[in-house]
């Protein structure tokens, strides 16, 4: 019978662990970020809390977009670095993208963007060319978020063009 106690214990603590862990509790810095994130259940508490208890991680949220109704994307300032997460409807962390710099010269863009004058149906997140002042907007680097396997994916930025309406850009945008 003791064991059987000494079993349940075991098992209600780490319940009770899975239970308040977060998509940061393994978060180091200078450590691989994504790989701590990924597979995480994200919490479901407010961002002030997050960003208190978390403070030694610099944590700050950027905002998030629905991308479908079963899908969002949430970014998040994390040791000083941009990263942007792929969050199913079920909570889970499913895939981290690391996102680079970017400024009014070459702001942060998500949405829909075009290619030979067709739009395509896949959601980009990208960093444009800002220096044009044109409505569509040269890409210098993008991810396309793949819906169906729920991946970040790298994607050519040859002739991609995407509209100034969907920069959000912390920092103004051009």
């Amino acid at each position: 019978m003791n064991k059987t106690a000494c079993a349940l214990a075991l098992i209600s603590c780490a319940w009770g662990h899975a239970a308040i862990a977060d998509e940061f509790q393994d978060v180091r810095c200078g450590a691989d970020i994504p790989k701590a994130l990924i597979g995480r259940h994200s919490s479901n508490g407010r961002v002030a809390v997050l960003e208190k208890k978390y403070g030694s991680l610099g944590l700050k949220d950027l905002g998030s977009d629905e991308i479908s109704d079963r899908l969002s994307s949430v970014s998040w300032r994390i040791c000083g670095a941009e990263f942007v997460l792929l969050i199913d409807r079920g909570g889970l962390v499913r895939d981290v993208l690391p996102f680079p710099q970017h400024s009014r010269q070459a702001p942060a863009f998500s949405g829909n963007c075009q290619l030979k004058g067709r739009e395509l149906p896949d959601v980009v997140l990208a960093i444009l060319d800002g220096a044009s002042a044109e409505d569509l907007l040269p890409v210098q680097s993008a991810w396309k978020i793949d819906q169906q396997h729920v991946k970040f994916v790298k994607a050519s930025s040859e002739g991609l063009l995407c509209p100034r309406s969907g920069i959000y850009t912390v920092d103004g945008g051009p």
